[in-house]
């Protein structure tokens, strides 16, 4: 005892007292490997164009596409999904490019595949709204709603056509009812049994995307209420989370990340396949101004929201910033 009272027998802070102790003691480590790289390659550019909204992320050509997954291999990345932007006069009510072999995004899964073979693991966003001239993630009926059986169809095309380009992952990111079974049938009918399904489980209507709306040279006309999610609901994600385990999902996806924390540490205490969590757009757009206003540190901030989501129960992240800071661990 002292005139002050009793000092305190557990001290926390004991294990905090240096740069060794606290790393000794983490909970949670980030690691190369439980990262994934976002990319866009757009049609008919010779060299890359910025994101006005996304300081340091581009749209890539063929070239420089391919260099970035070589960059991404040697940084120890765990794998690269790719986004097709084509020509804007390609694009129609159908997003028939987005089925054609020789369309941006089949052909980039071959250069990539070309480049770093299976040393990447090559993923391929499964969605129409790239290629849709209304922007739409599916083909619309009479009445301008977006028609989910025949988008269905679509998909299940979609799937074969990047599978034969060489996609070891396809991503169905357009939050159809019934998108992961239409997609497992026809990879295995196609002779592509061994072919991933990263479905996007709970990927919500977001004030965040903004930003990517830029980077696929978006044309949508509304917005996609009526099926992504509502942002107030939870219950609703378990849901559809049931639903894609029963239609063959290999891994499952929470999108954004951040502003959808709690849904990830529910979702990942609930399943025993591998939960990806996607750091997108509007979140990379808010560290990096006010890093430039210097109100942030932009390294600290990177590194504090990646492991805020490993936290949270992400296996998996997609971020834009994968390279650089696996680089850097």
């Amino acid at each position: 005892m002292t005139k002050y009272g009793t000092f305190p027998g557990a001290r926390p802070r004991r294990l905090r007292t240096t740069p060794a102790m606290r790393r000794m003691v983490a909970e949670h480590r980030l690691h190369p490997a439980d990262l994934i790289l976002p990319a866009f390659v757009r049609e008919g550019i010779s060299e890359p164009v910025p994101i006005s909204a996304m300081p340091g992320v581009v749209q890539h050509t063929r070239d420089t596409l391919r260099k970035a997954a070589v960059e991404a291999v040697e940084a120890g990345v765990s794998g690269i999904m790719l986004f097709g932007v084509p020509e804007e006069a390609k694009k129609d009510a159908a997003g028939t490019v987005g089925t054609d072999p020789d369309g941006i995004l089949q052909v980039a899964l071959r250069d990539v595949r070309a480049e770093v073979g299976d040393d990447l693991v090559v993923m391929s966003d499964l969605c129409l709204d790239e290629f849709t001239d209304h922007g739409h993630c599916g083909v619309l009926d009479a009445d301008g709603r977006v028609d989910n059986d025949a988008t269905l169809e679509r998909y299940a095309e979609m799937a074969q056509v990047q599978a034969d380009a060489g996609a070891h992952v396809v991503a169905p990111s357009g939050m159809m009812d019934g998108q992961v079974g239409v997609i497992r049938d026809a990879l295995d009918q196609t002779g592509h049994e061994d072919v991933s399904v990263l479905a996007y489980t709970a990927k919500y209507s977001s004030a965040f995307y903004g930003p990517f709306r830029e980077a696929v040279g978006s044309s949508l006309q509304g917005d996609r209420k009526t099926y992504q999610q509502d942002p107030a609901n939870l219950r609703e994600s378990m849901r559809e989370l049931a639903l894609d385990l029963d239609e063959g999902a290999d891994m499952v996806m929470v999108k954004p990340a951040l502003p959808y924390l709690d849904v990830l540490a529910k979702v990942a205490e609930a399943v025993d396949v591998p939960v990806a969590a996607y750091q997108i757009s509007g979140e990379l757009a808010m560290v990096e101004a006010a890093a430039e206003k210097g109100w942030i540190d932009r390294d600290k901030a990177i590194l504090e929201t990646l492991t805020g989501i490993k936290r949270a129960g992400a296996d998996l992240i997609l971020t834009y910033w994968a390279t650089e800071v696996a680089r850097g661990l």
